[in-house]
């Protein structure tokens, strides 16, 4: 196959013991670590050795089912998580150029909080965070929070008018969540901060602004607490596998991982997607559309399915996913990303079957059968997640706009009611 125009974009995803339900009962994995940050900085590590562009970390509000909408009272599979955002500060320091792009449940979380918790995460990576908003349908989630109800739905519910309506719903205010995110994230001009010993200025109150948002579900003044991050924006990214979520990829995301089962279907999945975006006026704008693949990967021929065979009888049901399953060699995954590549794809992430086994076939099996094809960065090429992609740093939205009395009491009420500190 002849080599691909532009080098390819990988990610891994990272959920518990690997994305098949039986992986937690392999013999080199370690469910006893599960809930430790050893095992995760492991994982990273490798990933980071394999000089993949970033991970993302697996999250929910409520335990692992096989049922889409509901609990399913298993417990002979890997249930509970530890809190995906934390997990991914907890390894920023260990790292030094992955991306780390934790998931959020935007339906019942608020966006203020998580805009300071993903700034944060920016500065203590250096400049490497993402974040992948997901929304909840869920009953049993919902009734976590108390403060809205859901219809109770099943997936063949979601062309109905009820489903039709509630999709509308959680992805528009999805859509909302994403646009507070990134103004709290301008709220700060990148020089707000003075941090002038001799006049005791430490914040220049005019470059501080309010964003005076209002929304159907919610509405949010300003300004954030937390300094502009160092990517400006951090990367935002969404799981599409239909027309709403889409949309939202198209109109409000960075990144769309979407579910592909072949190269035709990405073809049209990219043309709806880049659709939308012309339609919301960012055509212009950068926004990788990423294909997601779960991978049983082994060097000899046939032994990867015989693997996922194993597992499936260990489950007592043969493993099927919302994204393709591929069980092959690293070779054979090569030509099927090229393939795929050539249908409008600008990346991948891979969700591996088993871990460790299957993350290692990506980093020492995928990725040196995509660097001797010159398909695969061979080094890391920039230091910050947004430079990995590709996508420029956005300029501020506030930069150059004047305060006024309103940012200036913004800032004011911001370093304190004594004013001590900014003159």
């Amino acid at each position: 196959m002849p080599e691909t125009p532009e080098p390819l974009h990988l990610a891994v995803a990272l959920d518990g013991a690997g994305w098949h339900p039986a992986a937690w009962r392999e013999p080199d994995a370690r469910p006893e670590a599960l809930f430790t940050a050893r095992y995760w900085a492991d994982l990273v590590a490798e990933a980071e050795h394999g000089l993949l562009d970033l991970v993302t970390i697996e999250d929910s509000l409520s335990l692992q089912s096989t049922h889409p909408f509901r609990p399913d009272g298993r417990t002979d599979q890997v249930r509970g998580r530890l809190d995906a955002v934390l997990i991914a500060a907890r390894i920023a320091p260990l790292t030094s150029h992955i991306g780390l792009v934790p998931t959020a449940v935007a339906t019942h979380t608020e966006p203020f909080h998580l805009s300071k918790a993903i700034a944060t995460l920016d500065h203590v990576s250096g400049g490497r965070a993402g974040i992948r908003l997901k929304v909840s349908g869920r009953v049993d989630e919902a009734a976590h929070f108390g403060r809205r109800t859901v219809p109770e739905l099943r997936i063949e519910d979601l062309d109905t008018p009820v489903g039709q309506e509630l999709l509308r719903d959680l992805f528009g205010e999805a859509e909302d969540y994403t646009e507070v995110l990134r103004r709290l994230w301008d709220s700060w001009e990148d020089d707000a901060e003075i941090r002038d010993v001799a006049t005791g200025r430490f914040v220049d109150r005019a470059k501080l602004h309010y964003i005076d948002f209002e929304g159907r579900r919610f509405s949010v003044r300003g300004p954030s607490i937390t300094p502009r991050p160092p990517q400006g924006q951090p990367v935002v990214a969404a799981l599409a596998h239909r027309g709403e979520p889409f949309r939202l990829v198209g109109r409000s995301a960075d990144l769309g991982f979407t579910t592909p089962q072949d190269a035709a279907d990405a073809r049209a999945i990219v043309a709806e997607i880049r659709a939308a975006q012309a339609a919301a006026g960012r055509a212009e704008q950068p926004l990788h559309v990423f294909g997601d693949l779960v991978v049983f990967l082994d060097e000899q021929p046939g032994a990867a399915a015989d693997r996922k065979l194993r597992l499936d009888r260990l489950a007592g049901t043969g493993y099927t996913s919302d994204a393709r399953v591929f069980t092959g060699t690293p070779a054979q995954l090569a030509d099927l990303l090229q393939e795929w590549q050539q249908a409008g794809l600008t990346g991948f992430r891979l969700r591996p079957g088993a871990l460790p086994h299957d993350l290692t076939g990506i980093t020492r099996g995928l990725v040196p059968e995509l660097q001797r094809r010159g398909a695969f960065r061979t080094a890391y090429e920039a230091g910050t997640l947004r430079g990995l992609l590709g996508l420029p740093r956005p300029a501020n939205r506030y930069a150059g706009v004047a305060a006024g009395a309103a940012g200036a009491a913004a800032a004011a009420d911001l370093v304190g009611a004594e004013g001590a500190t900014a003159r």
